[in-house]
């Protein structure tokens, strides 16, 4: 497997984590979570740009884990 294939497959995880995080907010505050977030919001936030701001809920971590399967089963 191919180092590209094992940082996008972590980053989906990275993802996967900061998605549970956020429904547990007594761990908000803590500074690894802040950090987790910050990571996933780099590429989370482009895409929010382009949604629309009345969803029930963040749908943009499961478009950027969509877009990275994808870019992963191309590479």
């Amino acid at each position: 497997m191919g180092l590209i294939r094992v940082v996008i497959e972590l980053y989906i995880l990275l993802l996967i984590i900061d998605i549970v995080l956020s429904y547990l907010p007594q761990y908000r505050r803590n500074s690894w979570v802040m950090k987790i977030n910050k990571f996933a919001n780099y590429t989370c936030n482009p895409v929010r740009r382009y949604m629309p701001p009345d969803l029930p809920f963040d749908f943009s971590p499961l478009i950027v884990i969509l877009i990275l399967t994808l870019l992963k089963a191309l590479w």
